[in-house]
């Protein structure tokens, strides 16, 4: 039985391209390359400090990121489009409308000190959080089914937040060198407050993913995306307004971050908890089946165990049999977030019915697939004893 793995993974039709998201990144990837370009032309030898500068933090922080989607991943091309996104669209739209802002607003109303406070305080955290937010709203549009929980929710949201801090840090660090400060503006922007923008719209992700639990005519599924954007605004005002009070309002601010931060991860806690016991619950009616055992049923349910099955299965088959292993971790667990969606009243029965027949024959295919490249493999370590459908019963 020929299937696509990653096809029915991403929950789109075997064959067909997901054109969408292919344009939209070949859109954002136009984007930064018009930004980086320009910001090479103006900027000089600047430029290649500014940037090597702008890496270090992404290099530290996108795999942290990454971390987090270990237990139910979510498709490359959706995260490379969510960083891109930042990166291209959010940042070069930010720029020219900011500066617009402030040569056509306020800097003549105001000044060009006060001008540019008011641009910082009150225009750029409304237009960016907006552009941040748009490909979020986009996924709960066009790809709700990927937005299982609050983690893919923060996930997202801070792919976007690293590519857009990443392009306007190279901004902030060309024209902090033309004035010698480089040192210390790295210092606040990329050691200090290398989270901020992933943190700022991590709270417009929260509320998407909390309209795309819902169901549907709900107030949470027309509010939550509204109150989350409104959230990080509202931080990210805080944030740059706070240089007007000195020692003391930033470090009102970053108190203020950090509890939020605190918070975020307090959810994301609980939420990998929350999937574990729904793996535990909706998976419990397939044992009859034999398409899960009890002793699968365990290895799924930890990290741990995840882990040491992939790399049992490596040593036992090969790269082949350890992506059939991976295959059938990642099915199991999309399998259990369906029926939570359908439970919840957040899916489209029929639809979700035919995602799971195509769930259920991945799960099949891949312990096939994994059989055929080790017909007698060794004791598996998670199953102590018991039966597991990766060892076939004497």
């Amino acid at each position: 039985m020929a299937i696509d793995p990653d096809a029915i993974l991403q929950g789109r039709t075997p064959g067909r391209a997901p054109v969408g998201v292919i344009v939209a990144i070949a859109v954002s990837s136009l984007c930064l390359v018009v930004s980086l370009g320009y910001e090479a032309y103006v900027g000089g030898a600047p430029f290649v400090a500014g940037t090597l500068l702008a890496l270090v933090p992404l290099g530290l922080w996108l795999p942290v990121v990454l971390a987090l989607d270990r237990l139910e991943p979510e498709p490359p091309n959706a995260l490379v489009l969510a960083f891109l996104w930042g990166a291209g669209v959010a940042a070069l739209g930010a720029a020219i409308l900011n500066t617009l802002g402030l040569v056509l607003v306020t800097g003549p109303l105001l000044g060009e000190v006060e001008g540019w406070y008011v641009t910082a305080t009150f225009e750029a955290p409304i237009v960016e959080e907006i552009l941040k937010g748009l490909v979020l709203f986009g996924m709960l549009w066009f790809r709700r089914h990927e937005l299982n929980g609050p983690t893919d929710g923060v996930i997202y949201a801070a792919m976007v937040g690293l590519g857009f801090a990443a392009v306007e840090n190279v901004t902030y660090y060309i024209s902090a060198a033309e004035v010698g400060i480089l040192g210390g503006t790295f210092f606040v922007r990329g050691v200090l407050s290398p989270l901020l923008h992933p943190l700022f719209t991590s709270l417009t992700g929260l509320g998407v993913t909390a309209a795309a639990l819902s169901r549907p005519g709900t107030r949470t599924r027309r509010f939550a995306p509204l109150l989350g954007l409104l959230g990080a605004i509202t931080l990210h005002m805080l944030w740059n307004g706070s240089s007007r009070w000195g020692a003391s309002g930033i470090a009102f601010a970053y108190l203020v971050g950090l509890g939020v931060l605190v918070a975020i991860a307090v959810v994301l806690f609980r939420d990998r908890r929350r999937t574990v016991g729904l793996v535990q619950h909706h998976l419990v009616p397939y044992l009859p089946t034999g398409l899960v055992t009890p002793a699968d049923l365990h290895m799924l349910s930890t990290l741990r165990m995840r882990r040491q099955a992939r790399e049992w299965a490596r040593a036992a088959g090969g790269p082949g049999a350890a992506r059939a292993m991976r295959d059938y971790q990642q099915a199991s667990t999309e399998l259990a977030l369906l029926h939570e969606r359908v439970a919840r009243g957040a899916a489209e029965p029929v639809v979700e019915e035919r995602q799971r027949q195509s769930l259920l024959a991945l799960m099949q295919v891949a312990r096939q697939a994994f059989l055929q490249r080790q017909p007698h493999p060794p004791t598996a370590p998670w199953a102590a004893g018991g039966q597991t459908g990766f060892v076939p019963t004497p």
